[in-house]
């Protein structure tokens, strides 16, 4: 039988200001700009996604930068942790640039088998840095990182949880997933057994719980095929007993919400349409675009939103 869930798709979090993310991710760490929107649910705030050269699933982070919000504190009940792929020669390079920005880090250090170091963004978002060899994606850059040493996309992400039990009972259960490595309070899952799909649950009963704000991840989203699929998921899920939304438009996919055992808000979204639904490959990202039905406050939504400039130029080696 087909798996319904087959990896992450992408990691929204919450942030405190947009051009702060655009110099960050797409300046120092390489990511493209892959769209440039708003929530939704909230069209006054910027949605940017950033990912590889397509924004294929497995790579995308994205933001609401809501400018005003306090800071959250990462704990148990969240995802603590979006680590990133890069080639397994490459941590030297990682570590003199990240030197040159003046951003601080933590290791390299041995797990399993690869390399990691562990470092925040702006906001204190926790982000790794993962050298491997098993990762054969190519990596995207503007210029402003050499291709060789390019990141590639997600390599999994971190879930601080109470315990482990409940949350890998539904990941093995219910949304395709198997148990592939564990070391003490790590526990390692994964749909589809490569990296953009590892998903290690730390148990961490002593931590405090975590709270909401800029600097901490909102939710992170699993992939399944197509519209069918996810159907089939939400009725597993629903059987389960867990509280799952209807499906959602969001444009680029098709998505479904449900809160896991532990807290962390979970989403199941389509692969398909994708980002270039509405704009060229070659020029992801550039423009400001708006789902139909605001279209019509085009106007009142460009003089709210703050300009954001994307200037490689700044941050080349």
């Amino acid at each position: 039988m087909a798996k319904l869930v087959t990896g992450l798709h992408h990691i929204t979090a919450l942030a405190s200001d947009a051009q702060q993310c655009v110099n960050f991710y797409a300046g120092i760490l390489g990511l493209r700009l892959v769209k440039k929107t708003i929530n939704f649910d909230a069209p006054e705030v910027y949605h940017l996604y950033f990912g590889n050269e397509k924004g294929s699933p497995g790579t995308i982070l994205t933001f609401f930068p809501y400018p005003g919000i306090p800071q959250g504190r990462k704990g148990k009940g969240q995802l603590t942790v979006t680590s990133f792929s890069i080639p397994e020669n490459s941590m030297d390079y990682w570590i003199k640039r990240l030197d040159k920005f003046n951003i601080e880090y933590e290791g390299p250090q041995q797990r399993f088998d690869e390399l990691v170091i562990y470092f925040e963004d702006n906001d204190g978002l926790g982000l790794e840095l993962v050298a491997n060899k098993k990762d054969e994606r190519p990596g995207f850059t503007y210029g402003n990182i050499p291709s060789e040493f390019a990141i590639k996309g997600f390599y999994g992400m971190t879930l601080c949880e109470e315990g482990y039990e409940k949350t890998a009972g539904l990941l093995v259960g219910q949304m395709d997933h198997t148990l592939i490595a564990e070391k003490g309070n790590r526990f390692r899952y994964s749909a589809g057994g490569k990296p953009g799909d590892f998903v290690d649950i730390l148990c961490t009963p002593d931590t405090l719980k975590g709270l909401g704000g800029y600097g901490t991840v909102h939710h992170v989203a699993f992939a399944t095929v197509n519209e069918a699929t996810q159907l089939e998921a939400r009725k597993k899920l629903l059987k389960f007993g867990l509280n799952v939304t209807p499906v959602l438009d969001r444009e680029y996919f098709h998505s479904i919400y449900f809160r896991e055992p532990g807290g962390v808000l979970f989403e199941i979204a389509t692969m398909p349409p994708g980002f270039a639904i509405d704009e060229p490959l070659a020029h992801l990202g550039e423009s400001l675009k708006l789902p139909p039905w605001e279209e019509q406050n085009r106007k009142i939504i460009e003089e709210v939103l703050p300009p954001i400039q994307l200037d490689i130029t700044r941050y080349l080696d």
